[in-house]
């Protein structure tokens, strides 16, 4: 039998859920006889790019589309795998060729924006001149990578996510013809862990279909998927709302250890955050996205308790963790139980890193501020500045490229322009090249310190509970 993905696979253009700014156009295009010579779909993944350029070329050509189908007129061409200007040029020298049995030839290009600068230049010039009988529709998830000599020259097309409104309906009708038997709550869960994909929202229903011959409840969904309840993603972003840090260790030992890996649990509080924010939760936000391997553990734990002050760090009202830091107190050694002890360790952990932000007198200076207004001036810099790692001291701000690509980009008199217009007049920035470090690798041996705190279950590759 059919996956629920490919069976409710749509096969026309009206048929497709939740994508009307594509849809409508395309269709309406159709109908006057308006085809474009070169189309660009541009979205994440998931959300029916793919899908919708095979019907399209099906419907230019006026052929039934069915999933197993093969139309020789029909081309896909994967541009991850094919490239290169080889590819490009035998594209070109079989674009000649009249189509077979439909009026037009459709090369359907995914992932076009991983194809060379070579390939691209090959590219452009048969969209500057393309036969009559031939039509490219490229589909990409990073439509910044896509030359704007290329993008200039087809009808652009932007997708997006479904929301979970959209979802649940979808789903809602789906389960209805497939006879499932599941309650509201538990297919609201598989909506939102779909993350506004069809694909992956009828993957998620097509694995929890089989859980019980009686309906299907949130708690069995929530079981079978390793994901912590709602109740305890809340309570764990009070704890961190009050500075609670004995409770944060404590709930995120509980979650860990039942089996709840740290990624699914970070996704579960940006979404929690997303849907309610508070200002106290922003700080938490920004650390978030970076919690993944290696040491997925340890970053989740470093962004719930990094910016605050446990009792058994400091007497005083001093705050410990803060953009100005003034004064620690010795932590006290009470070794009453294992967690304390981890408390305590982790506590020497902070006190560590402490120090060594003591050790620059400026202390106005926030990466993660300079980030969020490099993005807000232009994503492709930002994509690439993020990369990097950095070092600042006394006003100036030592960006550090892992590659030399990555540095011949930041070096672009454009892209120095809009770092020096988001950092500000008071700070110098230096691209240094990609063979340097930072002389300070403070994130990297806090990390390992806490993984050595943890029993050294943290692994390379992000796996293992560092609270067993």
């Amino acid at each position: 039998m059919k996956s629920l993905y490919r069976r409710y696979r749509p096969l026309k253009l009206s048929e497709v859920v939740g994508q009307p700014q594509v849809t409508e156009p395309l269709i309406k295009s159709l109908e006057q006889g308006r085809i474009s010579h070169a189309y660009l779909f541009v979205g994440p993944r998931g959300c029916g790019k793919t899908s919708v350029a095979r019907i399209l070329s099906h419907e230019v050509n006026g052929f039934k589309y069915e999933i197993e189908d093969d139309y020789v007129d029909i081309i896909e061409i994967d541009g991850a795998s094919n490239r290169g200007i080889d590819n490009i040029r035998e594209l070109r020298e079989k674009v000649a060729i009249a189509p077979s049995a439909g009026k037009y030839k459709v090369y359907i290009i995914d992932e076009v924006h991983m194809l060379t600068k070579e390939a691209f230049n090959a590219l452009l010039k048969t969209l500057e001149e393309p036969p009559e009988h031939a039509i490219f529709i490229m589909a990409t998830t990073d439509a910044y990578k896509v030359p704007v000599t290329i993008t200039s020259r087809a009808q652009t097309y932007t997708f997006k996510l479904a929301d979970e409104k959209v979802m649940f309906d979808f789903l809602k009708s789906v389960v209805d013809k497939e006879k499932i038997a599941i309650d509201d709550d538990a297919l609201t869960v598989v909506a939102r862990r779909g993350g506004g994909s069809f694909r992956d929202s009828l993957s998620l229903l097509d694995q929890i279909s089989t859980l019980s011959e009686q309906k299907i409840t949130k708690d069995m969904v929530v079981s079978a998927m390793g994901l912590p309840q709602d109740e305890r993603i809340n309570e764990l972003l009070t704890k961190y709302a009050e500075h609670n840090l004995e409770e944060i260790s404590v709930t995120l030992k509980e979650l860990l250890n039942s089996g709840v890996k740290a990624e699914t649990l970070t996704e579960e509080m940006i979404s929690a955050i997303i849907t309610n924010p508070k200002p106290e939760y922003l700080p938490l936000l920004a650390k978030l996205p970076e919690v993944k391997a290696p040491y997925a553990e340890a970053k989740l734990l470093v962004a719930l308790t990094l910016n605050m002050a446990s009792p058994s760090i400091t007497t005083t009202r001093t705050s410990v963790v803060r953009e100005t830091v003034h004064q620690v107190e010795p932590i006290k050694q009470a070794e009453t139980n294992h967690t304390e002890k981890s408390l305590q360790d982790v506590a020497s952990v902070q006190q560590t890193t402490v120090a060594m932000a003591a050790q620059s007198p400026v202390t106005d200076f926030s990466w993660d501020s300079f980030a969020m207004k490099v993005q807000e001036l232009n994503d492709a810099v930002y994509s690439q500045m993020i990369k990097c790692e950095y070092e600042y001291l006394n006003g100036n701000l030592k960006i550090y490229p892992k590659r030399k690509v990555i540095k011949n980009i930041l070096s672009r008199e454009n892209n120095k322009k809009i770092l020096f217009e988001a950092v500000g007049p008071n700070v110098k920035i230096t691209i240094c090249d990609e063979n340097d470090t930072p002389s300070n690798k403070q994130s990297d041996s806090t990390l390992a310190k806490i993984s050595a705190i943890m029993g050294g279950e943290v692994t390379s590759d992000g796996g293992g509970n560092p609270f067993q």
